[in-house]
């Protein structure tokens, strides 16, 4: 009978790499309970692709222009999540910039905002989860765009 456990764990285990090569995800965490001290807890995660990071890079160095401030900005658009300031993504998802299709986003650059304030959400496993800022300031720069895809650590914004 532990041979047909095995065997239904390894058809979930694929089922669930197929969910995540289905709708592009990088990474699925689950743990099935089957009882009292018998579970099983899996983690399928695939390696990032390597031009993932240059192409989320991509529209920010297309911003980068845009600031006037000839010192800082330049410094900034090579590595946003290097900038003070850098607000990161605390998780692996969808990032979406307002509540709902058609309203007015969370936070617009140049608005000031106040710590603790909804910045934007993340989808992660169709929980929507707000990302509070982390402290009081001005938006200096959104770095990714509505509907996005995010990677953990992932420069979201700027925040001074």
């Amino acid at each position: 009978m532990a041979e047909k456990t095995h065997d239904n764990d390894v058809a979930f285990i694929k089922a669930l790499a197929d969910v995540l090569r289905e709708n592009d995800l990088t990474e699925l965490h689950v743990k099935r309970e089957y009882g009292e001290n018998d579970w099983l807890n899996v983690r399928v995660a695939k390696q990032p692709v390597a031009s993932a990071p240059v192409m989320m890079q991509a529209p920010a160095a297309a911003a980068a222009p845009a600031p006037a401030a000839p010192g800082a900005a330049p410094a900034a658009a090579e590595d946003p999540s290097q900038a003070p300031g850098a607000v990161t993504s605390p998780m692996v998802g969808t990032v979406y910039l307002q509540a709902e299709p058609g309203t007015p986003p969370f936070v617009s650059v140049g608005d000031k905002v106040s710590e603790g304030q909804t910045l934007l959400i993340i989808e992660a496993m169709k929980t929507m989860n707000q990302i509070p800022a982390p402290r009081a300031g001005t938006v200096k720069r959104i770095v990714v765009g509505d509907g996005s895809p995010v990677e953990f650590g992932a420069p979201l914004m700027i925040i001074e």
